[in-house]
Parts: C-alpha cells; structure tokens; sequence
C-alpha cells in the first residue's frame, strides 16, 4: 500500500471519527492524498475531477425528484395513501402494521426519499398504533424499515446516482430492476408484522371495515398515478428520467397547491430553500467523490481489491457474501449515497467480473445500503423515526432484529436469485 493510500485512510477515519461533514472529508483526504505522492496542480486537478462529475444532464433529474419528494410530503399525501392502505389490508391481524408498510411502499415510491416516508408516515401512524395498544417500539422499527422499501421502487435518487457512476447503464432498466427487490423486502417486513402481532395480540385496524376501497382510492388516485407517468414514460420513450422528474414536480405542485389545497403560496419559499439544501450536499458529494474515484483509480484500487476477492475463493458464491458482508458493515457507518459513489468503481468490476449483471449489482448494492439506514451509529433513518416516535435508539434496535432478518433475507434472495431484479428489465427489453 502506498503512502498515499495511508494518509487517505487513516485521515478518512480520523475525520469521520470527529463528525466532519462525509463530503468535505472525500475531498480533504484526497488533496492531502494526492499533495503526498507529489501530483502536480493538485487544487486544479481535483477541481476538473470534481466539476467534470457534476457536468451530467442525467443528475439534473435529482434536484427535480427532491424538490417534487418535498412538495408530496408537504402536500398531503400521507392521510390520503394512509387511507387507502388501511381499506386494502387495514381489517387483518396486526393492520395498522400492515397499513405501515404499505403505505411506506407507496409514499416512498412517490416521493423516492426513506427520510420523508419516515417523517410523514411516522409522524401520523406511529401516534395512531400507539393510541390501538401497540408496542412503541414495534411501531418505529417497523416504520423506519419500511421506508426504505421506496429507495429500490422508482423513481428513486441513489438509483439515479448509481447508474451515473456506474457509467452507461440505462436509468429506465434500473428503474424496474428495483421493482421486485422493493416488493419482495415489502412482504417479508409485513410477514414479520403479522407473527409478531399474532404473538402479542396486535389486531387489526377497527376503523377498516368502515372504510371503502373505492372512495380512499379515488382520493389517493391522483397520487398514485404520478408512478404511472413517470414510468409510462420514461419506458415509453416519450420523455427522458430528467424530464420525468420535471413532470413529478409539476404533478405536486399541481397536487399539493391546488388540488388538495394543503401546501399554502406563502411555503413554497421555504420548501424550495430546503430542495436546495439537499441538492446542494448530494451534487457536493458526487463532485469529491468523482474527484476521490480517480485518485482510487490512478493507485491501481479497484484492481487491487478485485484481485484480492478474486483470491478469497474459487466459489462466486462464497465471493458475493463477502461483498455484502462489507457492504452491510459500511452502511453501519457511512450514509447510503457517499457509499454508493466511493464503492461502485471499486466494486462494480468485481461483480462484473463474476458474471453479474451491472443492475443486479446495483440492486444488490442499494438493498444492502438500506439495511445501513435502519442501523445505529449513523442510520439517518432510525434517528428520524426515533425522533418523530419518542423512542430510545437502544430499545428500537432491538425491536428491530427480526425485521433485519427479514431484510437480510430479501438482500440473500435478490443476490443469489438474479432473475429477482433482471424479470422485468429482460421482459422491457424483448
């Protein structure tokens, strides 16, 4: 290793260690790396990496679908997909749990940000199961894990990010990639809701036979459909993924402002202002990322750790767990966008080297991110749902083991099981 690789090591650990924002320390490590090995114009160099990783017309479909991801969880949704949930599986045992996950699967696939489903869905169902009997801690290990079932049902962010540092891999095939992984970690959360509430005697919502399908789906319809859209056509050619999220922000707006009247003229100021932030940290990281990836790459990195897995063992099989091993640790530690820039060019020619498909691994790859939202010390996730439930962070983590299980089971069947993520794309494709 050389003593560039070191420096950036252990001054990555040490800045982490200190709480220095993830974006300012890809790009100080790098400098300091970079000025180690005597690379010349180092400030212009990594000022060109970090501009050129930026200068995408792909990643201005994130600003989009973070501002419409704001306008949705402001502009009522949450009460309107929370009904609907509750007409469809509400009157079964454990059904407001199950009306959590559902719920989360529809607001986060509409609004593409764990965060928000968590703040929006948690801050009225968690309140509500609490008020039926159930356990509270229960009820934010549930809504934390279920929120991130959105970040792998499109139209997601870290999909978008994924895919351009991937390089040339298609948004769209991406996009339904996810489909499945995200309806098949939906499920195994809510099977474990329904065995936990059967042992503790969770029953279902009492208001859920009072409710019509019909009505509290014509309500959420509007809402919904943007999903409809945004797929119909990307896939139908009719728009690209950065116009699509032009027309999500459009459609809320429409939504929010003037259908269903909840988002006022005078919040918009503010709604913009907080897009803005958020904009501004994820295109900072893809620009200090894009910056550390060529450092990475100039030292031979991707190279070296492909041919020390490729060592562990013959078995692709004993190789991919290794690789979900590490990524499950990472996400223990680092937040889900900043892994996927700095881990995808050091990875990715692993999978591929292994046969993999480039949007399996990708799938493989965001669902074990996921899991990382949902962990102490830095699962953004947990402290969100913690705090919008008033819970203590030690007694949710373990309410939340068994939902672990259940999401480290989807993420084992969507490794070993390719056809999980790549049904849909290779039906598009034919």
């Amino acid at each position: 290793m050389s003593l560039g690789l070191c420096i950036l090591m252990i001054l990555f650990v040490a800045l982490l260690c200190v709480n220095v924002p993830i974006a300012f320390i890809l790009g100080i490590v790098t400098v300091a790396a970079a000025f180690s090995l005597g690379y010349e114009q180092v400030l212009v160099t990594i000022a060109s990496d970090m501009a050129s990783g930026i200068d995408s017309f792909t990643l201005l479909a994130i600003p989009f679908f973070i501002f419409s991801g704001d306008l949705m969880g402001a502009g009522g949704l949450a009460k309107r997909l929370i009904d609907f949930a509750n007409s469809l599986v509400g009157r079964f045992r454990g059904g407001l749990g199950l009306v959590n996950t559902l719920t989360c699967v529809f607001f986060g696939a509409i609004s593409g940000s764990a965060a928000a489903a968590v703040s929006s869905i948690g801050g009225t169902l968690i309140p509500e199961m609490n008020s039926k009997g159930y356990g509270k801690d229960f009820n934010i290990a549930l809504t934390t894990c279920s929120a991130t079932t959105g970040l792998l049902i499109p139209p997601s962010n870290v999909m978008i990010v994924y895919a351009v540092t991937a390089s040339n891999i298609s948004i769209a095939a991406l996009f339904m990639a996810g489909i499945l992984p995200g309806l098949l970690m939906a499920a195994l959360l809510m099977t474990v809701c329904v065995i936990i509430s059967s042992k503790k005697g969770y029953g279902g919502s009492p208001d859920a036979g009072k409710v019509n399908i019909m009505t509290t789906g014509w309500k959420a319809f509007p809402s919904l459909l943007l999903i409809v859209v945004v797929l119909w056509g990307i896939l139908g050619g009719v728009f690209t993924p950065t116009e699509a999220s032009g027309i999500a922000v459009v459609w809320a707006f429409v939504l929010g402002v003037i259908i269903y009247r909840e988002i006022k003229w005078v919040d918009l100021p503010a709604l913009i202002q907080r897009s803005a932030r958020t904009t501004a940290v994820v295109l900072l990281l893809v620009g200090t990322s894009s910056a550390m990836s060529r450092f990475l790459t100039n030292e031979q990195v991707p190279a070296a750790v492909s041919n020390f897995l490729m060592g562990l063992s013959d078995s692709p099989m004993m190789i991919l767990l290794t690789i979900n091993i590490m990524l499950l640790i990472v996400g223990v530690f680092m937040d889900m966008t900043p892994a996927v820039l700095i881990f995808t060019p050091i990875l990715l020619p692993v999978a591929v080297g292994l046969g993999l498909d480039p949007l399996h691994f990708g799938i493989i790859l965001i669902l074990n991110l996921c899991i990382g939202l949902c962990t102490p010390p830095v699962g953004a996730c947990l402290f969100i749902g913690c705090s919008v439930g008033k819970g203590d962070i030690a007694r949710v983590s373990k309410a939340m083991l068994p939902f672990y299980a259940a999401m480290i089971l989807a993420l084992m069947l969507v490794t070993y099981i390719p056809a999980i993520s790549l049904f849909i794309p290779s039906l598009l494709a034919d």
